[in-house]
């Protein structure tokens, strides 16, 4: 049996600046609780005005996850949180029943040019989370748990994996790790989850011997041990969990179990019944009108 089980290509979207989108895909919808994924950039900008920012828009079911390589992001929220996002932190937005956001970029960034490169993943929430109340959790690089071996770099930043557990609140059994191969450097990726997924950042990799391409997802066949290798220095991040408790639609910002929760936050954002995010008044029109 083949150690990879799916092989995902990006598929490019703009969402005010470049993204290389992995998940959903038609052959896979998720990898435990990740129902999205997304590389954003690397990108610069205009170093007047707003180009790249991410205006206010809601979601609802999911916990939102930015994670980033490099340069830095502005985060507000419709709680009244404030936070700037700098590489190596952990952001994490659980939505629940309904939260508004913005993602901005900081002047200083603007102003030296600084590359903007990160990960953002969406969880869905478990059926008896996905109507909670909405929170906002930071956790800095230094929070975050880490081990460094013959070749492996690794800093856990979701779950528990590789003996270490994060303290970024995890709603449902899960892990994401963000791991740096040096050259011949070897990982082996233990069966703790029933779904697993290797997304390649940057540089060459194998999959028990099979290639990875730089940008593609491999979910890989459950109940065995992977070993990942580096023929050049690699960047990748690791995730799974255990599966879903159930379908999930995914529909513009909005995750939920039936087709009729979307319906009523296509309404409510349509009808401007979501809280707004003190101090902003721009937003992000609803696509369907």
């Amino acid at each position: 049996m083949n150690a990879i089980q799916h092989l995902l290509s990006p598929k490019t979207s703009d969402v005010g600046f470049p993204v290389q989108r992995l998940l959903p895909a038609a052959e896979v919808q998720s990898v435990g609780p990740f129902v999205f994924f997304d590389h954003m950039g690397p990108a610069r900008f205009e170093r007047e005005g707003t180009a790249g920012d991410v205006r206010p828009h809601p979601h609802i079911g999911l916990a939102t996850v930015t994670f980033l390589y490099s340069g830095a992001m502005m985060h507000r929220d419709s709680l009244g949180y404030v936070q700037r996002i700098e590489p190596g932190a952990v952001n994490l937005m659980a939505a629940g029943r309904g939260i508004v956001h913005s993602e901005r970029v900081p002047a200083d960034i603007r102003a030296d040019q600084v590359a903007v490169q990160g990960i953002q993943i969406w969880l869905a929430l478990p059926a008896e989370r996905e109507e909670m109340e909405p929170a906002f959790h930071h956790y800095p690089e230094e929070a975050l748990p880490a081990i460094a071996f013959r070749g492996v770099s690794l800093q856990l930043l979701i779950g528990a994996a590789f003996g270490l557990r994060s303290p970024v609140v995890a709603y449902s059994p899960t892990f994401q790790a963000d791991v740096k191969l040096a050259e011949g450097g070897t990982l082996p990726l233990p069966p703790d989850y029933p779904e697993r997924g290797v997304y390649l950042a940057e540089g060459q990799l194998t999959v028990e011997g099979e290639p990875l391409a730089t940008g593609q997802l491999a979910v890989l066949a459950p109940g065995r041990t992977v070993r990942l290798h580096a023929q050049t220095p690699a960047r990748l991040m690791l995730l799974g969990g255990a599966p879903l408790d159930g379908k999930r639609f995914v529909y513009w910002n909005f995750v939920a179990r039936t087709r009729e929760r979307i319906e009523q936050a296509k309404a409510d954002w349509a009808e401007g019944r979501f809280a707004p995010i003190p101090g902003e008044t721009e937003f992000i029109p609803a696509p369907w009108r």
